[in-house]
């Protein structure tokens, strides 16, 4: 019987959909998984990179399956976005068929690799009844505080008519029709994650040994908690009549640099250059130099050289009572503390750099600061008043409890951390449930009359927001008084719905109607014990969705505080040492992979190229590889005898060969059990297949004496290793489990510890020190006829000599010392 692996996976994939063999029991007594792969964007197609990570998660699932566990392993889509809209805008069709049409093919994709995905609890976030609870779960975010509106600055085409994403900006122009983006003053909706950033500072804690520490550390980095010195500087009598505005504040860790100030800068945006610009206090040249700044987006400026010009106001230090000029410059945002900064060139390096090139003071106020500027470490004070000789925390300390005696200033907490904009003007996303009404402003619609969802009659030309140029469908009526009013027109962030859809998963459809998810669902299924996914999203992704369970936890919905137990951050799928991507032209396609090889072989490879979190660089040669060992597999199992549990061997009359051979096999059931109860680190997969080749070859070999073959050890092996291997290669295990076994080898297998035990132990014998041969004896032999067969076998060295001592380190070595 030939191996055929297209007939195979397709009845067995088959058999699966039809028994729903991977669906959880609901709320049940047995130890529970939760295993969660990253959702997909539906783009269209599978690459490298899902089945990868897919058939991670997969392999962890299948395991815990076998040995009794109730596993909840689902699959959904993270279905609105721009790329569907942009879809529309290339081809024609709507969003809403573009992206359904992309979902079922993607899903038959995966079908094919075997994945044991839960098929009851598959939604997509584009889903109206998903909708229907994100928008009851903004309302109570914004009846609670946690949500505002305000204006703030976006990425505009002014020929399109349209607010662009930053990734929609190529070299400062529209991705569309290349005209120079604006920054445009428009209201948009915040969430306040800045309440909660010592929350999720302090949950990291308790993912340490659990996550990364790479990605520990970069969302810290992210939530950027520093200590500083906050205060105003007040500006000179004849600067206030210019701009109105009496004083600005910054802040700064560097409290003990204040003496090295010489000049400020502010954020392009500032209501102070506003103030100067709407007085006509800036000349021709300045405000277009300012427009120029005003059009980079905040990400641009961050890599462009340093920028700006003299406002021709004047600041008053609160110290010394010097005069400080006030500069706005492209390197400060406005998403930063309060868009203004006290600059110290001798001891910062983008002040320094800035002060260089355009000529500013340099005043150094640390030692030893006075060669090699800027010097930014510690120092001891110098050119500081009453505060000379002091060094850092203690410098620090003192100025701050300065400023706060005479009321100048007070120490303070900041965050690089900044509010969450869940604003999009765009069409295909879920739409924001707020009401514009002229009597009573902007209200939230009743929970009652969600979901509101999107009209299907738009067209999208990429000007504009279609959801302003309908005709109909912002007309409404107020929830609050009952009058005429307008509809929100933005849309929602995707990462919102993102941030809780792994809660979603853990209640049965059914319920699903009538609410997001059940409190007694959550408490069984959560926290996920194992989340995985590209290190990408590392910060944004991971961040928003322990910020979402913090708020869903404090509204009451769930008791729980940190939604991922432990995070797996697989590697990239490299080709000629880059990244797959069209662009490169260097993509593998999976659907040609499992056409040629099957499904299996391209799980066997993707997990034994590499271990999990590193980068896996593909070779065709290797797939050819994979597929020729499970064809081996399959051919050597015609010699099994078939059983209905674990075969018995009588082992006192086995060869040295089917010895090795069980021990090899045990061995490999021992390193199953190792990495998937993570007494080895990272699931190295690849570790556990090579095992399981090495036992399978053993196997093999003790066949090769053909006067003392045994089938019971090959049906042993094969029993244990087609349960190892049922995670990683299902297709193949099922069909030969099925009919040889009856499936029985898919319940955990105890290990024999005996099978580990070797009955002969390799001893070196070494005259005076230096190895000369190697034996194999019993592990029961006897010291004296262990002596007798060392001198046998070292005898070519002891003639002529003279043994003066003999040596034994027990299971090691025998030493000969002579003369």
């Amino acid at each position: 019987m030939a191996y055929h692996p297209k007939d195979i996976e397709q009845k067995w994939q088959k058999f699966w959909q039809e028994n729903k063999s991977f669906e959880p029991q609901e709320i049940s007594q047995k130890e529970k998984k939760y295993i969660l792969s990253m959702f997909p964007y539906p783009s269209g197609a599978i690459h490298m990179g899902h089945v990868r990570n897919y058939c991670i998660g997969d392999a962890l699932a299948r395991h815990y399956r076998q040995i009794g566990f109730n596993v909840l392993h689902p699959m959904g889509w993270d279905a609105f976005g721009m790329p569907a809209e942009n879809a529309a805008i290339k081809h024609g069709i709507h969003p809403k068929i573009w992206t359904y049409t992309n979902i079922d093919t993607m899903r038959k994709e995966l079908q094919s690799l075997g994945l044991s995905f839960s098929q009851e609890r598959e939604f997509a976030t584009s889903d109206s009844i998903y909708t229907r609870f994100e928008q009851e779960f903004f309302i109570k975010m914004w009846e609670k505080g946690l949500i505002y509106r305000k204006e703030a600055y976006l990425n505009w085409c002014p020929h399109d008519k349209t607010v662009l994403a930053n990734e929609q900006v190529i070299d400062g122009g529209c991705w569309r029709c290349g005209t120079q983006i604006e920054q445009k003053l428009m209201f948009q909706y915040y969430i306040k994650i800045t309440d909660y950033a010592d929350d999720l500072l302090k949950g990291l804690e308790s993912l340490e040994g659990h996550w990364p520490n790479q990605v520990l550390i970069m969302q810290k980095n992210w939530i950027g908690k520093s200590q500083g010195l906050e205060f105003s500087f007040v500006l000179t009598q004849e600067s206030q009549n210019k701009c109105g505005v009496e004083s600005f504040r910054v802040f700064s860790t560097r409290a003990d640099t204040i003496f090295g100030v010489t000049y400020c800068a502010l954020a392009p945006e500032h209501r102070i250059v506003d103030s100067l610009l709407e007085n006509g206090m800036l000349t021709q040249t300045q405000i277009k130099h300012l427009h120029a700044m005003r059009k980079t987006s905040a990400r641009e400026r961050l890599n462009l050289a340093k920028d700006g010009f003299d406002l021709g106001i004047r600041a008053i230090h609160p110290l010394n009572k010097e005069e400080i000029p006030v500069w706005v410059a492209n390197f400060v945002l406005m998403e930063y503390a309060s868009g203004a900064v006290m600059s110290v060139p001798a001891h910062d390096e983008r002040d320094f750099e800035f002060a260089k090139q355009f000529g500013l003071p340099i005043k150094v106020v640390l030692k030893p600061g006075l060669e090699n500027l800027p010097y930014c470490d510690d120092g001891e004070l110098i050119e500081s008043q009453e505060f000379d000789g002091l060094s850092g925390n203690a410098a620090r300390e003192a100025i701050i409890r300065h400023f706060e005696k005479y009321n100048l200033g007070e120490g303070s907490i900041n965050y690089r951390l900044r509010d969450w904009g869940v604003s999009r003007q765009r069409y295909w996303g879920a739409p924001i449930p707020m009401v514009h009404c002229e009597q009573c402003g902007i209200v939230p619609e009743r929970v009652e009359n969600l979901p509101i969802t999107l009209p299907e009659d738009i067209t999208i030309s990429g000007e504009g927001n279609p959801l302003e140029q309908h005709p109909t469908w912002r007309e409404c009526i107020c929830p609050k008084c009952g009058q005429k009013a307008i509809r929100e027109t933005d849309t929602m962030d995707t990462f919102f719905q993102s941030s809780w859809y792994f809660l979603r998963y853990a209640t049965p459809k059914r319920f699903w109607e009538t609410c997001a998810f059940r409190k007694e669902d959550i408490a069984y299924w959560l926290d996920v014990d194992e989340y995985i996914g590209g290190i990408e999203h590392a910060i944004l992704h991971l961040l928003y969705a322990r910020f979402f369970t913090k708020v869903l936890r404090d509204l009451g919905y769930v008791d729980l505080s940190e939604p991922f137990r432990n995070l797996i951050t697989q590697g990239m799928v490299l080709k000629d040492s880059a990244k797959m991507s069209k662009s490169k032209g260097n993509v593998v396609e999976p659907n040609d992979l499992i056409a040629r090889y099957g499904s299996d072989s391209a799980r066997l490879f993707v997990l034994f190229a590499a271990p999990p979190t590193k980068d896996l660089e593909w070779n065709d040669n290797a797939l050819d590889g994979a597929f020729r060992f499970l064809k081996r597999l399959w051919d050597r199992s015609k010699d099994i005898i078939p059983a209905q549990s674990l075969p018995k061997i009588e082992t006192t009359s086995l060869s040295k060969a089917q010895k090795t051979a069980r021990k090899k096999v045990y061995e490999a059931l021992q390193k199953s059990y190792a990495i998937f109860d993570k007494k080895q680190t990272g699931y190295a997969f690849n570790t556990l297949i090579a095992a399981c080749m090495e036992a399978f070859n053993a196997l093999d070999k003790q066949l090769e004496a053909k006067e003392n073959q045994c089938f019971e050890v090959l049906s042993e092996g094969y029993f244990i290793l087609l349960h190892i291997l049922e995670p990683i290669t299902p297709h193949i295990c099922w069909e030969l489990s099925d009919y040889y076994f009856q499936r029985a080898n898919f319940v955990k297998i105890p290990v024999d510890s005996q099978a580990l035990q070797s009955q002969e132990i390799t001893i070196a014998i070494t005259i005076n020190g230096k190895k000369r041969v190697e034996i194999e004896v019993s592990n029961t032999i006897e010291k004296e006829e262990l002596l007798a067969v060392a001198k046998i076998s070292a005898n070519k060295w002891l003639q002529d000599v003279q043994i003066v001592k003999e040596i034994i380190v027990p299971n090691k070595l025998v030493n000969f010392v002579t003369k």
